[in-house]
C-alpha cells in the first residue's frame, strides 16, 4: 500500500514547530528538513511520513559514503525525533 507522500509527491508540508530552541529546521525537500543546532552544525534530518494513524516523524542521518539516509528512529512527535539526533 502506498503512503500519502508517495501518492502525492508535490504536497508541500509545513515546517514542524519545535518546543525547544536548541535546534531549528531548514527545508531540504518537500517532506525533509535539516536539523541544525545553535552553532550551525547539521545534526541530521527530519522527514515527515503520512501514516494511516497520523503523521510520523523520522530522524535520519545522511551516510556520506553511500549517499543514503540511515534511519535513527520513527516518532509521533517532531521534538522526540529531533532529540534522537542529539546523541
Amino acid at each position: 500500500m502506498a503512503s500519502l507522500t508517495e501518492t502525492h509527491p508535490a504536497l508541500l508540508w509545513e515546517t514542524p514547530s519545535l518546543r525547544t530552541h536548541a535546534e531549528h529546521l531548514d527545508r531540504a525537500g518537500d517532506h525533509l528538513w535539516r536539523v541544525v543546532d545553535a552553532k550551525g552544525a547539521i545534526r541530521g534530518h527530519l522527514r515527515v511520513i503520512a501514516d494511516p494513524l497520523g503523521i510520523r516523524y523520522r530522524a535520519e542521518r545522511l551516510h556520506l559514503a553511500s549517499g543514503a539516509f540511515r534511519l535513527v528512529g520513527e516518532f509521533w512527535d517532531a521534538d522526540d525525533a529531533v532529540a534522537a539526533l542529539r546523541n
